[in-house]
């Protein structure tokens, strides 16, 4: 019991993050082609940014970014509904033993980089006016 809490502290293992690699590859190629029918979807330019799987292997969450940041909202409930055509789909092009449950997430994380750069330079231009 100790062993596998030791290792989840340590992160994802190579194999969850080789599965979640292939899992995005899918789910990217996907949508680009056009295999899914949803009206929402068919006009979002997605960027799936990450996958990230579980442990066992069958659930992945995907981190998604629509170009523009535009509907956000509806782009999720249209990523819930295709999702279980998408996980069929994800199921033809990469060979597991299950296929992955699939869900998706708004990825916050490039926002939070503009944040924090913002206030790295603004950091560095108050250290230069007080300098002079």
């Amino acid at each position: 019991m100790a062993r596998r809490a030791a290792a989840r502290a340590h992160g994802p293992s190579q194999r969850q993050l080789r599965v979640g690699e292939l899992v995005r590859e899918a789910l990217s190629e996907a949508l680009v082609r056009g295999n899914v029918h949803d009206p929402v979807l068919v006009e979002a330019n997605i960027t799936i940014t990450e996958v990230k799987v579980s442990a066992d292997l069958r659930n992945a969450t995907a981190f998604v970014v629509p170009l523009h940041g535009r509907r956000e909202e509806a782009l999720l409930v249209a990523l819930a509904r295709a999702a279980p055509h998408l996980r069929a789909e994800v199921n033809r092009r990469v060979r597991l033993k299950y296929s992955p449950a699939l869900h998706f997430e708004l990825d916050h994380s490039f926002d939070e980089a503009e944040r924090i750069d913002a206030l790295l330079r603004a950091a560095a231009r108050n250290d230069e006016a007080a300098g002079e």
